[in-house]
Parts: structure tokens; sequence; C-alpha cells
């Protein structure tokens, strides 16, 4: 049980706790911990919710959360989105979960519940919550029907042989057409149509059904509590009171306060200082045991963030060379990669620990630091999609009050050399001119993807001309409803990553969805476009293209760039180059003095000798004159 100040900081026993109020909220924890010991494993069940965007996850787990006595009705709406992000959008972007405890037959179940993202720039996060799963429900929108990520999450889950139970949501809308729903379940994913679920998560209709289906359908977790302690770190965060805390999955063994356990990847010790349980909110417990999901810290607390490795497996001091260690997760590759820098140079390191501390609980980010002449010391970035992007750009100013410079998302692109070598650039302003090195380079090559987008039929015409206008190439062309589309192209990352989901929503009104996944490198004539100012690089405005859109590119950075340039005493010449092409030019005129001002029946001759001296004058300024392009400038050209 632990000690009153175990429970309840000093503070706040000080301020607020009366004893009848410590010894109600104790007597409570006690209550929890003795009714969870009474529950074998076998009433145990470990199930997530997975579904497209916006199909109505997180209100269903509002609803069973309600429904199993967890949180009060009526409260905080989406109660699992944690992050201002997540409520701002109305998105969820981090898998978080809850235990609940359900009264079924007479008996008491312990359910896991793990409400999922329903974007695909965050697949990883749903791959992750699989792990700690045995079941998952999928979620269709009756009036949306089956999209492209309810698609691939089915085949994820399935791949990891879970357990699925389809529930069709929102069935009191009055565009809610649950037949065809039903229908598109049993024909895409040749599942029972007659075993699924009619609900509405919003009003609550049917939701009472849910959890006797998952008790009677999901497995029960397999473990064994008699064997030496073997946990998968599933995601971790950070607290600034007690370090970094882990969200792990207890496989075999149990775990308490006390106990020092070790790790297979870094093959450092810990002393554990608290385990415990969401339930909703972190709950401390005296013990977690085989086939459970809960979180630990250490005592002291870790420190350091790159420590705390998702995917690495935990034991016992003393029993490293009898536990087979877990298989862990397979690494998210970066498809798109930003740079960003601080505003303010001194801001370097504040800026530094923020990225490290969001990265604690988003492991598919990758950082590199480099270095730009013109906005000095930062990083490159790499992230899952644009949104990805987007959210952890939200997330630092909103949870950091960071103030950053973020250039416009790119992609890699792969070099083979001559001499048989292959290099991967991230960072455009590395990327080889083809002129100069014509004779090293035997070929170019940039990523594509196979995205997959389901839409009604009437706007099949504009959704091709949009793909084809991307370079893309035609795949494949199914029709798995009378009305509804699936079309499949390859089409190159670079362009996916240049909003082609907006455009794709403008075209058919919102009503298509989209799904991507990696395809191959292929072969392109592609060429770096960069801004000169007066003939020097801008180092932090540079991007790889396709030679088509070289022109293009070109014409609407210089027309940019030039309102944010100040007039000089010189004349000021903002060139956008392919290569060794100029495809762009705009001049700013410098600030001329009037020289003829004094000079009223003069001869003709004296006139043009003054302008001429001028003329020459204004060489010279130029040939010594260094622009200096201020910081601001470069803010408002980078800005979205």
């Amino acid at each position: 049980m632990g000690t009153i100040d175990h429970w309840f900081p000093s503070r706040f026993l000080a301020k607020y706790a009366t004893p009848d109020y410590i010894r109600c909220q104790l007597k409570a924890v006690s209550d929890l911990e003795n009714r969870i010991s009474d529950i074998p494993i076998e009433r145990f069940r470990n199930f997530c919710i997975v579904a497209h965007v916006d199909h109505g996850k997180s209100t269903l787990s509002d609803r069973l959360l309600e429904l199993t006595g967890t949180i009060e009705p009526g409260g905080k709406k989406q109660f699992l989105d944690k992050l201002d992000v997540e409520r701002e959008r109305g998105i969820t972007v981090k898998a978080q979960t809850c235990s609940m405890i359900y009264k079924h037959e007479g008996q008491d179940y312990l359910l896991h519940l793990v409400d999922t993202p329903g974007h695909v720039d965050f697949r990883a996060e749903v791959s992750r919550s699989y792990a700690s799963c045995g079941g998952a429900i999928l979620l269709i929108d009756a009036s949306q029907g089956i999209q492209a990520q309810t698609v691939a999450n089915f085949y994820l889950a399935f791949s990891q042989g879970l357990r699925l139970i389809p529930i069709i949501n929102k069935v009191d809308l009055p565009s809610a057409d649950p037949p065809r729903a039903l229908e598109q379940i049993k024909t895409t994913f040749e599942l029972e149509s007659e075993n699924a679920l009619l609900v509405s998560a919003k009003t609550g209709l049917n939701v009472a059904a849910i959890l006797p289906t998952v008790i009677e359908q999901v497995p029960a977790p397999v473990g064994d509590r008699t064997k030496p302690l073997r946990l998968l770190l599933i995601d971790s965060w950070y607290s600034n009171f007690k370090g970094v805390i882990l969200l792990v999955r207890i496989f075999d063994g149990q775990i308490k306060a006390g106990d020092q356990v070790s790790s297979f990847a870094t093959g450092l010790r810990y002393l554990v200082g608290e385990v415990g349980i969401m339930y909703p909110d972190q709950t401390s417990q005296a013990v977690l045991r085989a086939g459970q999901v809960g979180y630990i810290h250490f005592n002291p607390g870790m420190k350091r963030s790159q420590e705390a490795k998702v995917g690495d497996t935990y034991t016992t001091v003393g029993f490293e060379k009898s536990v087979e260690p877990l298989p862990g997760f397979e690494e998210p590759k970066s498809m798109v990669f930003v740079a960003a820098y601080p505003v303010d140079q001194s801001d370097y390191g504040h800026l530094e620990d923020s990225i490290n501390q969001i990265m604690l609980n988003d492991r598919s980010v990758t950082v590199q630091k480099e270095f730009s002449e013109a906005l000095g010391s930062g990083w490159r970035l790499g992230f899952l999609g644009s949104l990805h992007c987007s959210v952890f750009e939200d997330r630092l100013r909103q949870e950091h009050g960071a103030t950053i410079i973020i250039t416009p998302p790119t992609v890699p692109f792969r070099i083979l050399w001559a001499n048989g070598k292959q290099e991967t650039i991230q960072n455009p302003a590395n990327f080889p001119d083809k002129d100069a090195f014509g004779a090293r380079i035997a070929e170019l090559q940039e990523p594509y993807i196979l995205a997959t987008i389901t839409f009604p039929d009437e706007y099949l015409g504009k959704v091709i001309e949009l793909c084809e206008g991307n370079r893309g190439e035609q795949k494949s062309l199914e029709y798995f409803t009378a009305t509804q589309v699936i079309l499949k192209y390859d089409v190159p990352l670079a362009n996916l990553v240049d909003d082609f989901f907006g455009k794709l929503k403008g075209v058919t009104k919102g009503y298509a969805s989209l799904d991507y996944e990696e395809a191959d490198w292929r072969e392109s004539n592609i060429v770096k476009v960069q801004l000169l100012v007066n003939k020097i690089p801008v180092d932090a405005v540079a991007r790889v293209v396709h030679t088509s859109q070289a022109d293009r590119v070109g014409r609407q950075w210089v027309t940019k760039f030039k309102g944010y340039v100040d007039r000089q005493m010189f004349e000021v010449v903002i060139q956008a180059v392919a290569g060794k092409r100029i495809v762009a030019r705009e001049t700013i005129k410098p600030f001329r003095k009037d020289v003829l001002q004094k000079l009223h029946a003069s001869d003709v001759s004296r006139r043009r000798k003054l302008l001429e001296k001028q003329k020459e004058g204004r060489k010279k300024l130029k040939a010594v004159g260094n622009i200096a392009i201020d910081q601001k400038a470069f803010q408002g050209f980078l800005a979205k």
C-alpha cells in the first residue's frame, strides 16, 4: 500500500487534504488493488480501436470509459485525446491507453483499451499498439463506409493475428447507410456482416453490447507470473518531477516498487520507484503482473530520454541470460525532411531539449544537426509525412513555447555514382550539380509511393487528372460498391508532400480518403533549384524538383523573396537557378540621389558627366557592397 506521503505530496496534504478525505482516497485505491488482484489472467482482455480519420474512435472510447465507471458521464469530451494539438485539430495523433474493470455475468474482467490515431502518418503508433493487444475493434462510419485507412488498418491487424470485431458507428445520422457498410465489410474484408454491431457512440445507442462481445471474442493474453520478469517497452513520456515514465506490457513475471531491472538494449540497471495503471490517469499499484499493461518509473529517475528505447525488453537483474528478449518493433523510415532553426540563436539549447522531450514519445522522428550561413545552427528533422511534420511543429510551439523557422518539406533523393557507389541525399543544399558532376553521376533517382484513393465515382475524372498532373502512373481501378471507387497510383513522394492531399480534398469536395505506402526508387530527370542574391547562393532556400517544375518554382520564389528584401544603395539581383540555367530573375532598384538637382541652365554635357560619375560610383559600390538579409526575410519567405 505504501505511506500517505507515497500517495499524496506533502504540499497537497498541508493545503487541501483533510483526514477524512485521505482515508476515503486510500480506501478507494485499496479497493481497486484488491479487485484487480482477484482477477486471473484468463479474465484479462487487451484490445484497441482502429479506424479511418474522424470515424468516431475517441467518442466511442468515452462511452466505454463511462460504461465501466472509469470516468464520470458528461465530463470532458475525447477524454483520451490529451495533447492540445489533438483537441485543436480534432484528430488523434498519439495512441492513448486506459484500463477498465467491467462486470460480466457476475465476474470482474480487467480490460485494457488503446485509442489509436487514424491518419496514415501515424501508422507507427497503430503498429506499436497492436503489440499490447489480442484483438481490435474495426470501426466504420455508417455514412462514409470503408475508406483508405480502414483497409490499411485491417490488413495490418490481420497480419499480426489480432481478432477483429467490426462495428458500424454513427447509425443515428440522417445520411447513414448501414446496409451499404455491412455489404462492404463482407465484400472487402470477407468478414461475417451478421456479427457486426450497429452503434452510435455519440448517443450511446447499443454501446452496451460492445464489451460483452469483446470478452467473448478477444482471447486472453498469454503469460506466466511465476516465470522471471519479461516486459516490453511500448511508449514513454517525460515528467519534470519523475523523469522518463515508461508504458510497458508485462509478458511474464511481475514487477513492483523496489525491484531492480536491467535493459537488454542498453545494459543499464534501474531501481523501480513506482508501478501503476492508467485508470484513467496514472494510478499507482502495488504490483503489475503478466498480461497487464501499465506504467513504471524509476528512483532515481531516468533523466536521459535516449535511454528509453521503444521496443526494448527489461528483466529482473540476474535473469538476463535465462530470459529471451522480445522482438521489438521495426523502425519506421522517414519520408519527409525539413530544416528547423531557432529564431534567436540564444534559444538553441532550450529548443534542443524541447525536441528531445517530444521525441521521447514520438520515436518516428529523426534528428541530425546542421548549420546554415543564413539561419545559423539548427537541425534536419525527418518525419513520416507532412501532417506528422505539422503536428510536431505545433507541439513545439504549444507545449514548449518554441519560436522556430521551418523550411518547406523535402524528400530524400538517391545518386548512383559511376564507380558503383550509392548515396542518399536528404539536404537539398548537398545535391550535386549534374552539369559539374555529369561524367561521375550514372543515375539520379527519386522515391515513389503507392497511393490508394477511395472516393465517389462522380469525381473519377478529376482525380485521375490530378494524379496524372502530378506525374502519377495508374496501377489499378476498382469499384468496391456501385458508387465507390478504389484507385491506385504510383506517385512521386515529392509531389505527395506538395499538398497533394489538400488538392485531392479540393477536387472531391472532401469526400476522398488517401492511404500510401513505399513503392520503389525510380530514375528521374531532377535538378536542384537554388536562390541567388547578387550571384551568392542562399543555402536556406534550395529544393530538388523535376525539370518540368523548375521554371514554375523559380518564378514563384523570386517574386515572393523580392517582397522581403529591403532596397539598398546598390542594385540587388534575385535569381533562381536550375543547374546552370537561370530560370527567373527580379531586380530591386537602388536608392538614387538626384545629382542634377543643383543644375539649372547648364549644358547637356555637364549633366551627362554627372550621371556617368554617379554610374561609376554605383559600379564600385555594387562590387564591394554585401547585402545582409535580415532573418525576418527568411521567416516571411519560409512561412506557409
